[in-house]
């Protein structure tokens, strides 16, 4: 749905010049939810904001849908916009209109004749659970509620894409939730292509298939988020489960830091191996996360006994992760 070719921004000349992105390459599968992952200065704003050309790139391809964007006219651009739709942190909803106008907004732009806006609007309302707040004024909302009207307005023209401008970051975590939910369960329904930037890690857990990191305007890395996380020297990976200190190697003791995925993590995986081997089992650190409603845990093992080579064989031979 959305395909990013070697993509550069480069900000001022000569000396001055700044880089935001460099040789940026991404594919953004249909309705899937992407990722871009980084701390502030990585150049996550400027790539969002290339998606729909609101920064345009000094070299390099931007294709949504099938469509090259750098290529297409000023009118055409302004059609293509329509099937991108775009939410923001600070929500940027106009003050002096009421919750249904600022729903309308992007309707009567396109010049939507007045009946067919206030049956669509009434739609969204009911799409994202705020129909008793048709006319209350941004003034009038919470956070939460706020951002659900911005969300509501994004879809109003019916786009393919979604683009979240850390649309959460604003927001109390129970609230980022909620939102968070809203954007999954509106990517399973409408068939959305939602492509996200954050600093959160916990975003990209909660509802990302796919990741980028971004650092210094470069990826760095990028890939379904599941098989990141068992990727050796993932940078995901050390954010879901940082370092664990390995002792000094003892005789007739071998270590075995073991990662598992999904239904390998409901497994009675040590029991099993107790059972099976004369082998000691100490647990040196380790952690169980929930991922996109999937469970995945990180343990570093000492297994000592003499089984403990076959025992480690043996996690090995059940399909878990197993680094010496």
């Amino acid at each position: 749905m959305i395909r990013f070719h070697n993509i550069r921004k480069i900000y001022g000349a000569g000396e001055g010049a700044v880089t935001a992105l460099d040789d940026v390459s991404l594919h953004v599968p249909e309705g899937e939810i992407f990722g871009v992952l980084g701390q502030s200065g990585a150049g996550k704003s400027t790539l969002i904001r290339c998606v729909n050309l609101l920064e345009r790139p000094t070299s390099g391809s931007v294709v949504v849908n099938g469509q090259e964007l750098t290529s297409l006219t000023p009118p055409e651009l302004r059609k293509a916009r329509q099937q991108i739709g775009i939410i923001f942190q600070h929500f940027n909803l106009l003050r002096s209109r009421t919750v249904a106008d600022n729903i309308a907004f992007p309707l009567e732009v396109i010049g939507q004749p007045k009946p067919q806006r206030e049956t669509r609007v009434k739609e969204l309302l009911s799409l994202v659970g705020l129909s008793d707040k048709i006319n209350a004024y941004p003034g009038q909302l919470s956070g939460g509620q706020k951002q659900r009207v911005g969300i509501a307005r994004a879809l109003a023209c019916e786009p393919k894409v979604l683009l979240s401008d850390e649309a959460t970051s604003a927001l109390d975590p129970q609230t980022t939730r909620s939102i968070l939910d809203l954007l999954r369960d509106l990517n399973r329904r409408l068939k959305l292509t939602v492509l996200l930037i954050t600093h959160e890690m916990a975003v990209v857990k909660h509802i990302c298939d796919r990741v980028a990191v971004l650092r210094d305007g470069r990826v760095v890395e990028q890939g379904l988020v599941e098989e990141l996380i068992v990727r050796h020297g993932s940078e995901i990976a050390r954010e879901f489960f940082p370092r664990i200190p390995r002792p000094t190697e003892k005789n007739g003791v071998v270590f075995a830091t073991i990662t598992f995925v999904g239904s390998a993590a409901e497994e009675p995986v040590l029991t099993s191996l107790l059972r099976k081997f004369d082998v000691g089992v100490n647990i040196l650190g380790g952690g169980i996360e929930t991922v996109r409603e999937k469970r995945v845990g990180r343990l570093l093992l000492e297994l000592s006994g003499p089984d403990a080579v076959a025992a480690r064989g043996f996690l090995e031979e059940l399909g878990l992760k197993v680094e010496s």
